[in-house]
């Protein structure tokens, strides 16, 4: 028993608390009622009703909106983790039409940096500042040099105003070297330049190129000042990735995680031209955190996407702001948040509650983990998302971040959820409205596991494979749009022995293939 004073006299709180029965339940009724509950579904729980179709599935358009201005060719998004999106990630998903978000566990320093990285990933003509040239008076020797050093094959010739002189190649300067290399790089280069306007278009910039057998050409302004560089091998990057996901510049599009309340970060992502800002936190729906990103949309021109969450009354509190919202409480396969805190919402459950207020406000809805085959991708997009975000998914592949790792003979790639340990101390506490500990000794409460996901190759592979079935969804529905799919679409609950059915069974697996792994099951 304790006791506590109160206006000169010792109170009993336990008695207190004995005397009032029921009434500590806040609800005024009885505990009791908190157990009829209502029912809540995931992936496993659900199949998509076969219907009559046209549709075949390459014919299937997947082009959607992440937010009210961001759109993708290809509804995906890499998690927002520091062993699955840094740069390499983001301009590998926005090659193939998707999109990228960036970790916060790095400096903002750093952050501005990825961004302009993947914005300068498939710039057609490549900035000045990023161009190596040489000036008429260095000797060939040093131009040589330079251009090792730089990596670069050749370089265009500037004088103090920056106009284009000439042209330097490995060509040029290979004649010299040994027996003239201290001749001045006039004397070697080419003279006779050919330029391309600022402002050359992929299809004028291939004819250039192609009519003049060269691999380069300066882009210069009126007054034949240099602005740029436009090569062979960017015209056929753009040429290749005929489906990416660019902005209105041809840029590639990439988004960038921030903490609920980090300003900073956000009005340094939208200055370095981010298409979108995720405020990043595991449970949105949280009054400080709703001030804080509503104050964060006024500051920049970026759309601001808002998250996670997982009910409806979550997203009332956001569509009057919010140009996307991201949902998903705890289905992560490194996240222990329900287990730790007892709270949750199953996956296609969630979706459907914030998708049936947002899709009111014409704010779209980002389905966040639990999503282990293309298949559970397609179901949350028949639940309401617009868009689905992974994370181990693509941990495993070559341009995620984390490291290599061997075990029994076999490679795997370290994965971490953002609420681990190790994520934590790297500045991630935060998304989990968890300061550092104050003393040593003192411990973090995480809330994700660090693990090892497969090693599967590229991202290109694992996307095909993905998009692949997401169409083939499409097709036994009868859509030929995620907006007709939304429509049509409709659910069949599963028993055990209905989960069971749908995978392979009373059989030894002897080929896997490429988009299921007996271990998923």
């Amino acid at each position: 028993m304790w006791a506590v004073r109160r206006g000169g006299r010792t109170h009993n709180a336990f008695a207190d608390r004995r005397g009032t029965g029921n009434m500590a339940n806040d609800s005024g009724g009885p505990f009791t009622e908190k157990l009829r509950v209502p029912e809540a579904l995931t992936f496993d729980d659900v199949l998509l009703r076969p219907m009559e179709s046209r549709v075949e599935p390459d014919e299937a358009d997947l082009s959607t909106r992440v937010s009210r201005n961001v759109e993708l060719t290809t509804p995906v998004l890499s998690a927002a983790m520091d062993t699955v999106t840094e740069s390499e990630m983001a301009v590998a998903m926005a090659r193939e039409g998707g999109m990228g978000v960036l970790h916060r566990n790095m400096p903002v320093e750093a952050t501005v940096e990825a961004v302009e990285r993947v914005k300068r990933a498939d710039e057609l003509v490549i900035r000045r500042e990023d161009v190596v040239t040489a000036a008429p008076d260095q000797t060939i020797a040093e131009v040589d040099e330079m251009m090792d050093r730089e990596g670069v094959s050749g370089a265009p010739v500037v004088d103090e105003e920056d106009r284009v002189l000439g042209i330097i190649s490995g060509t040029d300067i290979r004649p010299f070297l040994g027996v003239e290399e201290r001749d001045p790089v006039r004397e070697a280069m080419t003279d006779e330049v050919i330029t391309a306007a600022n402002d050359i278009d992929a299809r004028s910039a291939v004819e250039l190129l192609y009519d003049h057998k060269i691999e380069r050409v300066p882009a210069v302004d009126d007054e034949g000042r240099l602005v740029g560089l436009v090569t062979m091998q960017g015209v056929l990057q753009r040429r290749e990735h005929t489906d990416a996901a660019r902005d209105d510049d041809g840029r590639l599009i990439v988004g960038v995680a921030v903490g609920p309340f980090e300003d900073d970060r956000a009005v340094a992502a939208d200055d370095a031209d981010v298409d979108a800002i995720f405020v990043d936190c595991a449970h949105a729906h949280n009054r400080n955190v709703i001030d804080s990103a509503r104050e964060m949309a006024a500051m920049v021109a970026a759309d601001v996407v808002v998250g996670n969450v997982g009910t409806g009354a979550a997203a009332e509190e956001l569509v009057d702001f919010a140009d996307g919202i991201k949902v998903g409480i705890g289905p992560g396969s490194i996240c222990t948040t329900r287990v730790v805190t007892g709270a949750g919402m199953p996956q296609i459950t969630a979706i459907s509650e914030v998708a049936d207020v947002a899709s009111a406000h014409d704010v779209p809805v980002i389905a966040d983990g639990g999503i282990r085959y293309s298949g559970d991708a397609i179901k949350a997009v028949a639940a309401g998302a617009d868009a689905v975000m992974l994370g181990s998914y693509f941990a495993g592949t070559d341009e995620a971040p984390g490291r290599v790792i061997s075990m029994n003979g076999k490679r795997y790639k370290q994965y971490r959820g953002m609420g681990s340990v190790g994520a934590m101390r790297s500045g991630g506490g935060d998304r989990y409205l968890k300061d550092d500990p104050e003393e040593e000794g003192e411990e973090y409460v995480p809330e994700g596991v660090e693990a090892a996901t497969p090693y599967k190759g590229p991202l290109a592979s694992e996307l095909h494979q993905l998009v692949g079935g997401m169409r083939s969804g499409m097709g036994y529905v009868g859509a030929g749009t995620l907006r007709e799919f939304k429509r049509r679409a409709r659910f069949v609950r599963l028993s055990q022995a209905g989960q069971t059915e749908g995978h392979p069974h009373d059989v030894t697996i002897t080929d896997e293939a490429p988009n299921y792994s007996p271990g998923d099951s």
